[in-house]
């Protein structure tokens, strides 16, 4: 690659002009002592994507070149977004975890840390949140009282299901799958068949009588579970990469994000509608049940059985929760340390906030919006 059109790479970068000609230097001088070795033919496209990667990757060696990094993030972040997460713009409590715990944020921004958690999912009614470490389930109140706590190893994905007065909680250890009772006792290992794979169960909603989980197999197929009889409900045909499952709000439909195909299951005997859409990731009903689906770069918005394209960017998406008004839908970018509210309606906007590593301990994982103040 000529000099020229390595200059025009960095040209592109929005940087301040001191700060991107000390980086040009330390990209010159490597240029300068590289190795000859006999020419090739090669894609171009590769070449141009692995001199960007090279010449970022050494310009953030130095403190002028970390001036270029930020830069990057900037051109691939929303712009005028705020520099922090001041409030929501509708009511309710976000629950996030990640490297620097587990937080619920308020509606008027106001943020309480719950503990040193990296999991968390809220409990039906919104009235505690399960937390997990990979050595330790709790039961924390939104103040951050611990009202109980096991000691297990491996633990991933706690999910907390069931009616206000009797509740249950799903999780994972190890492939193996356990549920306990909301106050922590009656601890125990589900010996169904199949065994779970490591990807969040999920609880049907407490519209609908009983303790009916949803899991996914081994072999990736969708098994539904009665955790009170302890027996399969129903169980599907295999499906390649299955990624997230999650239920309409109603309890009548899950659905399943597999790595070429949105599946909508009904959920009294398991037949099943077939949406070929591929890289989805995440999916998430609003109250209304209105179903969301995150790709890589994009959120859709269901149609029916036809999904269409509501917000893209360049940059690569994570995470995806509704407003308890089913008014907006949150995601996040994190190479641009950034949360981004998508508004639906006529009047559609879109916001968005920054700077989330400073003021979480790390770039937080979303786990949920929900009513409240």
């Amino acid at each position: 690659m000529s000099e020229r059109n390595v200059r025009r790479l960095l040209d592109a970068i929005p940087a301040d002009p001191d700060a991107e000609e000390r980086a040009w230097a330390v990209v010159q001088a490597a240029h300068a002592a590289r190795e000859p070795v006999p020419r090739r033919p090669r894609n171009r496209a590769a070449l141009v994507l692995a001199a960007a990667v090279v010449a970022i990757a050494a310009a953030a060696l130095s403190p002028p070149g970390r001036a270029v990094v930020h830069a990057v993030r900037k051109s691939i972040g929303i712009a005028g977004a705020q520099p922090g997460l001041f409030r929501l713009p509708a009511p309710g409590r976000v629950l996030l975890s990640g490297p620097g715990g587990a937080w619920v944020v308020g509606a008027d921004g106001s943020a309480r840390r719950l503990g040193a958690f990296r999991e968390a999912a809220w409990s039906p009614h919104a009235l505690y949140v399960v937390a997990s470490s990979p050595t330790m389930l709790a039961a924390v109140a939104p103040n951050g009282t611990v009202h109980w706590k096991l000691d297990r190893r491996d633990i991933r994905f706690a999910r907390w299901g069931g009616s206000r007065a009797d509740t249950r909680i799903a999780y994972l250890t190890s492939g193996r799958l356990h549920v306990v009772a909301g106050d922590g006792t009656g601890d125990a290992e589900v010996n169904a068949q199949p065994a779970a794979a490591l990807v969040a169960p999920a609880w049907r909603p407490p519209t609908r009588p009983g303790h009916v989980l949803a899991y996914i197999t081994t072999g990736g197929r969708v098994a539904v579970l009665d955790t009170d009889r302890r027996a399969i409900a129903w169980i599907s045909h295999g499906y390649a990469e299955p990624r997230s499952l999650a239920w309409s709000p109603d309890g009548t439909t899950l659905a399943l994000a597999a790595a070429r195909t949105i599946v909508l299951f009904d959920a009294a005997n398991g037949r099943a509608r077939t949406v070929p859409i591929a890289g989805v990731r995440a999916l998430a009903f609003s109250a209304s049940g209105r179903l969301a689906l995150l790709r890589t770069h994009s959120v859709l918005l269901m149609d029916g059985t036809r999904p269409r394209t509501f917000f893209s960017t360049r940059a690569a998406l994570a995470g995806l929760a509704w407003s308890p008004d089913g008014h907006w839908l949150l995601t996040g970018l994190p190479a641009a340390d950034q949360w981004v509210f998508l508004q639906r309606g006529s009047g559609r906007r879109v916001l968005a906030v920054s700077h989330l590593r400073a003021q979480f301990g790390g770039l937080p994982t979303l786990d949920g919006w929900v009513p409240g103040t």
